[in-house]
């Protein structure tokens, strides 16, 4: 009753477990969900697949990897004082201040047993520690694939297939006693090695140049090439077993030498400890949030401008999806940002829901309806939306400009650029800098240490290959440009994380916009008009402040106070616009600090009084004027050639171009034309027009299965614990009942029988059950009614109550009395 047996399997461990265990294991390992296991037997099988264990070995940190990595190299099963020898190794070298490590070694080893016991890497109790199978073949050496400890196979394993002859030539070298039985041989040999006083003895007569080469070889890889007549220091080696042949050029340096060599240890520099992050300048955390607004709010308008560029119908998608590299050009000019910056600007904006191509036949990006909805939103808020759509991001900008596993140039907003491991390093990045105090920036290098030790970058002993376009140091890639992004997010001001975004990772975008929303300035409503043809706005204006000025002026420069300057041009474009002088001379009066300067408005009136002289309409197009001479003016003009004009009437001409083009061409030669309807009304050109139909913002893709939550956990492992007992059940003997891990079979009269008993007693039994599918279970169930052709019962598998039809059971059996009770 007091004992208990030591698991034989993995199956049988976890068993063992309690259900919060279990849970934990299907938390950690989500893939072993997708379906939930029928019982605890499929659960162990599917958790030793190899897919599934590459999957929880690159989730583990560098410490337990390193434990795993010693367990693949121990004995099966090894005792816990083998596995903590190999990591602090046999004591030979304490002198080399190694009393500190080993003490970090021996206090962090037991967390780390514990994580792979969790995970089901690491089985069975402290005295037969098993690594699971799968697990050791991956971790263990091979010449295609050398351990990650750097150490080669056992004197057993490299001896494998050598002649009993050559055994015998070895241990007389290494002056051991000849045996004739090959075992015996191999374990003498192996002896040697792992006897520090005789190899020591061995040792010292070595050449100096046959220790250097061991030096070599020691610490990995163990493999070397040799010449057919090797040098006499490896020719001193090979004899007495401590270079070993792998093949005719090949040889290895046998485990057991190998850790004599070492003092024991599996790995040169064991790091049981995460390395501590290091601030670079701390700083007042006031001063850190004001420049994270002010930084954010850049990204704000440096967003609205990108809509606004691509208002009335954006740049082209090219053919393989994307924008060309003449576009991102063109945008990064317009925002007077460098490419990479402007391609992050246009990926976060297509994340968010801003952008989205058009769906027309010449497709396009455009705004979406969303955009505008975004706009009308208080600053805070629109910058907690844009922030929330980069942290779940799996598009990454920082891949834009190069290439795919195939060598094509990725383009930005184009394919190929999804890395489903973007959101979890970009939080975790951000959940370090939110581990030190407010105000303090972290060193680039020690963040990226940090993370190269909770997640080790895939070694070639894991196997299986790499995603497309994916290289060994993508996080650490991905961890820079989330660094740099977040700063001009404004998530960072001055290299530390800012409190508005703590509350967004802690607390959700309210409370960040909450914390925002004073630190951002208020918007005016008013502008400096300036006699030099510009306005100065020094600050932030209210929306439709700025959008009338943006049609009515150019954006000359940008800043802490934005100038804006008025042309021909923009003044004709605000006319375009359907705004009369009149109304152009009031919005100026009502909104200037300062007096209109005479040249401005001059300069309204002289457009106005030209603009709408000349009407354009269709013909293909047609020019009126009521001034002939006008007319005649332009046909005299040599410019005018490529309009092809002709004269229908003294106040007409007539043009075989389309009216766009003829409205262009009359306004590059200084005229100032109006176009006109069907019915001779001047027509009005509104900006941003052009929208693309309703769109959602790109999914992210996922990396793996999601994490399943505490109600999807606690059924799975409900349906799992049924479904073993009804595996396990244990049932009485009967004549007609098939073999144990068989379905049971009794004729249909003993099946009604033996229900219909049941259903009285209120027992369970154990059934066999095909059903619509074809698919066959067994299933243990307590009947509560049977009529109709059906039984009514408790099915302990599913752990519901559910209908059977009895020509669908194969076979009934009675429960063992120890499981009726």
């Amino acid at each position: 009753m007091g004992t208990t047996t030591p698991p034989r399997t993995l199956a049988e461990a976890l068993r063992a477990r309690g259900d919060e265990s279990l849970a934990g294991l299907l938390r950690a390992r989500p893939d072993l969900l997708s379906p939930v296991p029928n019982d605890i037997t499929q659960l162990a099988t599917r958790a030793g697949t190899r897919a599934s264990v590459v999957r929880a070995l690159e989730h583990l940190d560098r410490f337990a990897l390193q434990t795993a990595e010693a367990l693949a190299v121990a004995p099966d099963p090894a005792p816990y004082d083998t596995l903590l020898a190999l990591l602090t190794g046999d004591g030979q070298d304490d002198g080399d201040g190694r009393g500190d490590a080993d003490a970090a070694i021996t206090a962090a080893l037991p967390a780390a047993l514990a994580t792979l016991r969790e995970q089901a890497l690491v089985w069975g109790e402290d005295a037969r520690l098993h690594l699971v199978r799968t697990a050791r073949e991956l971790l263990a050496p091979s010449p295609q694939h050398p351990s990650p400890t750097g150490l080669g196979p056992t004197v057993a394993e490299a001896t494998a297939g050598m002649s009993p002859g050559r055994l015998q030539e070895i241990l007389a070298a290494a002056g051991l006693s000849a045996t004739h039985d090959p075992v015996s041989a191999v374990a003498a040999l192996a002896g040697l090695f792992t006897d520090r006083s005789r190899m020591a003895e061995l040792l010292d007569t070595a050449p100096v140049e046959a220790l250097a080469v061991l030096d070599r070889l020691v610490w990995g890889p163990p493999y070397g090439e040799v010449t057919p007549n090797p040098a006499p220091p490896v020719q001193w080696l090979r004899d007495r077993g401590l270079l070993l042949p792998v093949s005719t050029r090949t040889v290895v340096l046998p485990r057991e030498a190998a850790l004599h060599l070492r003092a024991g240890r599996a790995h040169r520099v064991p790091e049981p400890v995460a390395p501590a992050l290091v601030a670079v300048a701390e700083r007042d955390p006031q001063a850190v949030d004001r420049a994270a607004a002010s930084q954010g709010f850049m990204a704000l308008s440096t967003v609205e401008e990108l809509l606004k560029l691509w208002n009335d119908g954006g740049p082209a998608i090219l053919r393989a999806g994307g924008l060309s590299v003449r576009e991102l050009k063109r945008a990064a000019a317009a925002l007077d940002a460098s490419e990479p910056v402007a391609a992050f600007w246009i990926e976060l904006a297509y994340a968010a829901g801003l952008l989205a191509p058009d769906g027309e036949t010449d497709e396009r990006y455009a705004p979406t309806p969303a955009s505008d909805e975004w706009l009308d939103l208080p600053a805070q808020d629109r910058w907690t939306h844009l922030a929330t759509a980069w942290l779940a991001a799996t598009r990454t900008a920082g891949l834009i400009g190069g290439q795919d596993s195939k060598g094509r140039a990725l383009s930005a907003l184009g394919p190929d650029l999804d890395r489903s491991a973007a959101p979890e390093v970009r939080r975790r990045v951000l959940a370090l800098f939110a581990s030190l105090p407010p105000g303090t920036a972290p060193d680039p290098q020690t963040l990226l240490a940090r993370l190269r030790w909770e997640r080790p970058l895939r070694t070639s002993g894991l196997g299986g290959p790499a995603a497309p376009g994916d290289a060994s140091d993508l996080r650490s890639r991905l961890a820079l440009w989330t660094a740099n992004e977040a700063e001009l997010l404004g998530i960072t001001g001055r290299g530390a994380l800012s409190s508005q975004a703590r509350a967004l990772l802690d607390e959700g975008p309210d409370e960040a916009a909450a914390r925002l929303a004073p630190l951002i300035p208020e918007p005016l409503d008013h502008v400096l008009l300036q006699a030099d043809l510009t306005a100065v706005a020094p600050g932030p204006l209210e929306r439709p402040l700025a959008d009338m000025l943006s049609v009515l002026a150019d954006i000359e420069s940008k800043g802490g106070a934005t100038v804006y300057r008025f042309t021909p041009g923009s003044v004709r474009r605000a006319l375009d616009a359907g705004r009369a002088a009149t109304d152009l001379h009031a919005f100026l009066a009502t909104h200037s600090r300062t007096p209109v300067p005479q040249p401005l408005s001059y300069l309204i009136d002289d457009v106005a009084r030209r603009h709408g002289h000349l009407r354009i309409g269709a013909a293909s197009a047609y020019v009126r004027c009521d001034d002939e001479a006008v007319l005649n003016e332009i046909l005299a003009d040599k410019r005018s050639a490529t309009l092809r004009l002709r004269r229908l009437a003294p106040t007409v001409l007539a043009s075989q171009a389309d009216p766009g083009s003829l409205l262009e061409g009359l306004r590059e030669m200084g005229y100032a034309p109006a176009a006109e309807s069907a019915e001779g009304d001047v027509l009005i050109t509104r900006a941003g027009a052009r929208r693309t139909p309703p769109r959602t913002p790109p999914t992210p893709v996922p990396e793996g299965p999601p994490v399943p939550d505490a109600t999807l956990l606690a059924a799975a492992v409900r349906a799992v614990r049924a479904g073993d007992t009804a595996a396990r059940a244990v049932h009485k003997d009967a004549p007609d009942t098939a073999t144990a891990g068989s379905l049971p079979r009794t004729t249909p009269a003993e099946t009604l029988a033996t229900v219909q008993a049941a259903a009285m007693t209120g027992s369970a039994v154990w059934i066999g059950y095909v059903n619509a599918d074809g698919a066959a279970s067994q299933r243990v169930i307590a009947p509560v009614k049977v009529e109709g052709g059906f039984v009514t019962a408790y099915d302990h598998t599913a752990d519901e109550v559910r209908t059977y039809p009895l020509h669908r059971i194969t076979g009934v059996a009675e429960l063992a009395d120890e499981q009726t009770t």
